[in-house]
Formats: structure tokens, sequence, C-alpha cells
């Protein structure tokens, strides 16, 4: 065993992180394998024992469940065929408004990602339902694939949310609390969106052609009667699972279950479920589900080695020296959140920062509640901020070639929303009602 300090510790094992992460290993294998040499080097062989305690954390964590539970029911709503006839009727009403597609898009990303909760399917149907749709018609590349990755980047912030689940227990907050703090904070969000692209497109009309009149020419009783039986499923499916959290008849666990066999049956009604949809469905949540998992076990490995030599300490102290009092060191916090979502997944962020930063936020008097959406509202960036910005690479990975979009086109269509979140961030700061209200009303 080495003699070091623990800030020596703490810059060979953010130092090794960043050496290992950049030269390509699997995020979960290099926070397990960092934590394991920096736990032969400066601790002892008691390092095989703590990595079973928290392997064995992991693993009978109940919350934890709904996870698996969530990727299933976001994959058989896919499979479902819902989201097809769903935008199809907002294209109908939108349609005649300048920018009408791209907020049909936007609100399509909403209404998905209550139901979805997964980022990578989100993107994937909006870019494969939505963006050609505004290519045909002329939309500009910039907005069109700006609206695709902002949209669908809100399935990992509106519940169900696999971040809010994984979020929870790090933290020691409620993931019920969690759920119903992130719903009105992904509407705000879906608002602004909305406002940015109505203003983009008064200003700039030509990257927004409207819809001809020949194609929205349809009897309102016959366009009231496509919304209603294209929103039904939906609702009743955000209902059957945040609807149960809210009146406090299921914990998440439960209600993930509820939702997983609610989708079940909407794809059946659908008449899409088979034998062989189920089993692509279930390979597809086993293979996510064991990615996330590794993730988190080699977090969880990291952050129980960096805190037990007292690193924790290090970055609590570095950070409460910073400038401006408790406002100074949330910006400085909010900051690091944000650097960190540009080179590594958000499950590494909140797994190694959330243990790190939440005693901070407790010391300084900020609502904890407050304090984890503010955080997880921030890490909607990293989805949009390159080099690793998820949303910007499923949604290159659908592109045909004939829609002549590169990785540029992309990138220079979701940088404006990074801005509209940090505006978004402002105002939850400013009024933190928006975040508090709705969990205060949560039924014990």
């Amino acid at each position: 065993m080495i003699d070091a300090s623990p800030e020596i510790i703490t810059i060979v094992m953010f130092g090794l992180l960043i050496l290992l992460v950049g030269s390509g290993f699997p995020l979960g294998l290099a926070l397990g394998g960092v934590a394991l040499i920096a736990g032969l080097l400066f601790w002892n062989q008691s390092i095989f024992s703590l990595f079973y305690d928290r392997l064995f954390g992991v693993t009978t964590n109940y919350t934890f469940l709904a996870v698996p539970l969530f990727i299933f029911m976001g994959i058989m709503v896919e499979k479902s065929g819902m989201s097809a006839q769903l935008f199809n009727s907002l294209y109908l009403w939108l349609g005649g408004v300048r920018g009408g597609l791209a907020v049909a898009t936007i609100w399509f990303g909403t209404i998905l990602a209550a139901t979805v909760g997964v980022i990578a399917a989100s993107v994937t149907m909006l870019g494969l339902i939505a963006l050609p749709s505004m290519l045909q018609r002329g939309y500009a590349k910039g907005i069109a694939t700006g609206a695709c990755t902002a949209g669908g980047s809100l399935g990992i912030l509106i519940p169900p949310s696999i971040m809010l689940i994984i979020y929870g227990p790090m933290a020691n907050i409620s993931v019920g609390k969690l759920f119903m703090s992130a719903f009105p904070a992904g509407l705000t969000l879906s608002l602004l969106y909305t406002v940015y692209i109505l203003v983009r497109c008064a200003l700039r009309p030509n990257e927004a052609p409207v819809m001809p009149p020949e194609e929205r020419n349809v009897p309102l009783q016959h366009k009231l009667r496509l919304l209603f039986v294209a929103l039904l499923p939906p609702v009743l499916l955000v209902l059957a699972v945040l609807g149960s959290i809210f009146f406090g008849i299921a914990a998440p666990t439960e209600a993930a279950a509820v939702g997983a066999l609610a989708s079940a049956l909407m794809a059946a009604a659908y008449r899409k479920l088979n034998l062989r949809v189920l089993k692509e469905t279930c390979f597809t949540t086993a293979g996510t589900f064991s990615m996330v998992f590794i993730v988190v076990v080699g977090a969880t490995f990291f952050t129980s080695v960096f805190l037990g030599l007292g690193c924790g300490q290090v970055v609590n102290n570095f950070v409460l020296a910073a400038p401006g009092g408790k406002w100074g060191v949330f910006f400085i916090i909010m900051f690091i959140v944000f650097l960190l979502g540009m080179l590594i997944d958000w499950i590494g962020i909140v797994l190694i920062m959330v243990p790190i930063v939440t005693p901070i936020a407790a010391q300084l008097g900020f609502d904890p509640l407050w304090f984890s959406m503010m955080l997880i509202v921030n890490l909607q960036m990293s989805f949009l901020s390159p080099p690793f910005a998820y949303a910007i690479f499923f949604l290159q990975a659908i592109c045909k070639p004939e829609w002549n979009i590169s990785s540029a086109d992309i990138i220079r269509g979701s940088v404006p929303f990074i801005g509209v979140i940090v505006l978004a961030l402002v105002l939850m700061a400013v009024f933190p009602e928006i975040i508090t209200w709705l969990p205060a009303q949560m039924i014990k």
C-alpha cells in the first residue's frame, strides 16, 4: 500500500479515468478498473470485500428493478406503431403555422418522453417519422434536426426516466418526488423550445414553409377524432404510471410493472404484439439494461473508493472555496457537470458527482429536490453538446444518404437549444416553485 495524500489520490484517479475513457475503454470498465487500481495502491486487500458489499447492494436494490421494466415499456411503445399516428394528428393541427412541423416534433417528443423514457428510442422515432416530413416540405436542416435532437432528449427527463430512477437512491431522494418535479420541468423546456422555434421561424420564414392548404384542408370533426384516437393510448399509459405514483397507490417499481403491462396491452390493441415482437423486446431490454448495470456497478466501485480515501473532502474544499457565496458554488458545480457532460456518459456523471455534491448542497442550504432537478435539467445539455452528444449521434446513425445531412448540420441545429436549456435553468432558479410545487401536492 502506498501512503499518499487525498489530493494526490484525487489527481491519480481522475487522471486515470480521463486517460482510459479517452482511449476508448467502455465507461463502466474504466470506472471499475480505476477503482481497483486505486484500491490496491492506496487501500489494501479489503477492497475486494468493499466491492462485494457494493455489488450486493446494487443487485438487491428494489428501486433499481424499475429500470429494466421502464426500458421494456419504452421499447414496446416503439414497436406498437402508436408514434406514426400521433405525429400525423399533430401534423394536421400545426401544419398551418410557420414552423408548425418543428413544433409538432417537439410536442411529439414530449408525449413520447412520457411513454418511452429512453433517449435512444425517442430520438430514433423522431428521426424516422418527423425528420423526413420536415425535409420533404422544405424545412432547413438545422431547424429540422435540432427539433429532433432536442425533442428526443426530453425522453431522459420527463418521467418515466431511467435517469431519475438511478439519481434518487444516490441522493437519498424519493424517486416518486423526482418524477413529480421532473414533469413540470420537462414541460417548461418543451414550452421554451416551442417559443424558440416560433420566434426563429418568424425571423427566418424561408427555413420553415407553411404546410400547403390542400394538405391541411381536413374537416374539424375529423381532426378532433384523429387527435383523440392518437392521444388516448399514451394518456392512459401516463396515467397508469404517474397517476399511481402521484396518488400514493404504487411505488415507482410497481408503477413500472404496470407500465410494462400497459404497453404490451397497447401493442396488442394496435395488433403489433406477437411472439417475435415480444422476443425482440426482451432481448433488447436485456442488452440495454446490461450496459446500464455495468456502468452503475463500475461507478459505485469508483465513488466508494474515492470517498473512502478522503477525496470527496478535497473536492468539497475546492468547490466551497469558490467566490460569490452559495450561488458561486452552485455555478461552479453546474459548470463542472456541463463540462463532464461533453466528455462522459450521463450515468457516470450521476453516479460520480451526486454522492460528492449532494452533501455540499445540503451544507449550503439548497432544497435537495430543487438542487437535484437543476442538475438533471443541466444534464439535458450533455445530449446536445459535442463531442459526446448522444442525441446527435443517434440521429446521425439513422439519417439516410439521400437526406444529405452531415454531423455538422445536426450540431448547428442542436447548439441553439443548449441556450434554451440555460434559459430554463435561470427561470427555475428564479422561480423554484416550477420544480417544487407539484411534489408538495403528492398524497403520501
